[in-house]
Order: C-alpha cells, then sequence, then structure tokens
C-alpha cells in the first residue's frame, strides 16, 4: 500500500505514477491511494489505505482499533480514522472521527499501523456501545493484557469530562462489576449481588484448581458450566474430581449451568441464598 505523496518523496513523477496505473501495476485504491501488484486487499490492507487516505496524521480508532487490538470484532466494513478536526477527508467506506486534539499518550503503533492506545480504543468504544457489550471489551483487554482496571482508572482520572469517560467510570465503580472470561459469568454476578454476596474473587487458584467465582470468608466456589466447554464425559469427570478436592477441604462447590444461568436465574437466586445463609450460620 502506497500513498500519492510517498511515490512523490521517492521521486516517482505523476507521469511515471500515471504509466504505472494504466499498466497495472498500481491499482487505485482512494483518490492518491494505491495497492500495489494487485487490487484484492486484506483487512489490514484496507485499515493502511484508510489511514493513507484522510491524513498523515489519520490512526485508526473505535470499532476497528479495538479489532486491531483484537478486543472486540468490527461490526460493520466501515473503516473508523481520526483525524484532526481541521482534516476535510471524505471517503466512500471510511468513518472518519474528527478530534480537536488527540493526545501523543493515546497513539501508538501496532505492526506498523499507527491505533488509539487500547484504553483511547475503551474510551471511544464507551460512547458507542450499550453497557454489556463494553464490560465485555473490557474484560477481553483485560485478558490480552493490554489493560487493567487500576490503569484504567488512573487514565480515567487523568481524562475527566471527556467523551465516554463517566461511562466507563460507571462500569468500573459498580458493586456487581468483576473481570470474568464469558458473557455466561457476568449474567451471574448480578443474581449473586441480588442474593446478598460481596462481590467474589475470580479466576483464582483454589486447591490447585482455576475457579470462576470465589468467596473466602464463606468458604464458598461457585463454576458457571458453560455449553461449549463442558460436554464431555472426560471433562464431566474432572468437574466431579475437582468438587471432591473442594469438599475434602471444607468448602462448598457449586455448579450452575448455562440454561439455569440464562433462563433460570430464580432457581440460581433461591440456591445461593440458601447456601449463603448455612455457610453464614
Amino acid at each position: 500500500m502506497v500513498a500519492l505523496f510517498q511515490l512523490l518523496a521517492l521521486g516517482y513523477t505523476l507521469e511515471a505514477i500515471k504509466w504505472r496505473v494504466a499498466k497495472g501495476r498500481l491499482h487505485p485504491i482512494y483518490r492518491g491511494v494505491y495497492a500495489l501488484g494487485r487490487p484484492d486487499l486484506t483487512r489490514k490492507g484496507e485499515w493502511i489505505a484508510a489511514i493513507l487516505a484522510c491524513a498523515p496524521t489519520a490512526v485508526l480508532s473505535h470499532d476497528s482499533a479495538a479489532a486491531r487490538w483484537g478486543i472486540r470484532l468490527e461490526r460493520d466494513k466501515g473503516v473508523h480514522v481520526s483525524v484532526a478536526a481541521s482534516a476535510d477527508r471524505r471517503r466512500r467506506g471510511i468513518v472518519v472521527h474528527r478530534r480537536s486534539a488527540l493526545r501523543v499518550a493515546d497513539i501508538t503503533r501496532r505492526d506498523h499501523i499507527p491505533v488509539t492506545t487500547p484504553i483511547r480504543t475503551l474510551i471511544d468504544l464507551a460512547t458507542q456501545l450499550p453497557p454489556g457489550p463494553l464490560e465485555g471489551a473490557i474484560n477481553e483487554a483485560d485478558k490480552l493484557d493490554l489493560v487493567n482496571p487500576p490503569r484504567l482508572r488512573r487514565a480515567l482520572d487523568e481524562r475527566r469530562g471527556q467523551p465516554g469517560v463517566g461511562i466507563l467510570r460507571a462500569i468500573l465503580e459498580r458493586s456487581t462489576f468483576v473481570l470474568t472470561e464469558s458473557e455466561l459469568e457476568r449474567r451471574f454476578l448480578p443474581i449473586a449481588a441480588r442474593a446478598g454476596l460481596s462481590p467474589p474473587l475470580t479466576q483464582q487458584r483454589v486447591n490447585g484448581f482455576k475457579v470462576d467465582f470465589y468467596w473466602p470468608d464463606l468458604g464458598l466456589i461457585v463454576e458457571t458450566d458453560g455449553l461449549r466447554y463442558h460436554r464431555t464425559p472426560q471433562q464431566q469427570s474432572r468437574d466431579h474430581h475437582r468438587d471432591h478436592a473442594h469438599v475434602a477441604a471444607g468448602l462448598t462447590p457449586l455448579r450452575f449451568t448455562h440454561w439455569q444461568v440464562r433462563y433460570d436465574p430464580a432457581h440460581v437466586l433461591r440456591t445461593l441464598s440458601a447456601v449463603m445463609r448455612l455457610r453464614s450460620a
């Protein structure tokens, strides 16, 4: 992928560029942006072409930046690019976000592509996504070691008043928010809160096993079994072995299915409430 200004800087004349276009060595993608050799582009090529088409200082942002970091799939085929407010670039297939200022600290490169940092990307997503998908993006960024809650909170403190910051802060400070690894687990947390349980530890190792939720003060462990990971007899046998180890250590392991958490939360609530009363006593 190459832009007109780059070719001119290399010493090519306009006539030489037109000749290469006519011969099929350069393929116009946008005005002043060409693919080399063949016109078919990968998604990475589409991102680079959109950046070159907008401005030399343009960066990948919003949905496209989230996809570049691997924390969220793009919702459509349009490429999201941020440019300075003074830039006036409109291109088909490019969603241009004009900014009065974009801090140097908010821009980095990933595989040579200029892109907003994970924290800046999450703030941008907060202006566009409902709470559930946004919470999922935060979780995914944490799983990929791109950001963690303390660092995200500090960054939000430095950006008070900016669009999206208040929404992210509300999610982080919500009493039921705990980093989890699946949508199933995120559905479980509000049920646990209604049962009177405090926010649990998540993804802890207990008795040699990694558990979904752990309340050390109650000696309570809860596992949420998603359909994808709990189908085979071998997996079920390992689950029984885990539960037996916890019981032998004096803990109470509970296991809820995908169906129960999604479609029968009342059963989950009753069970949690009863066990909490027994363990508290």
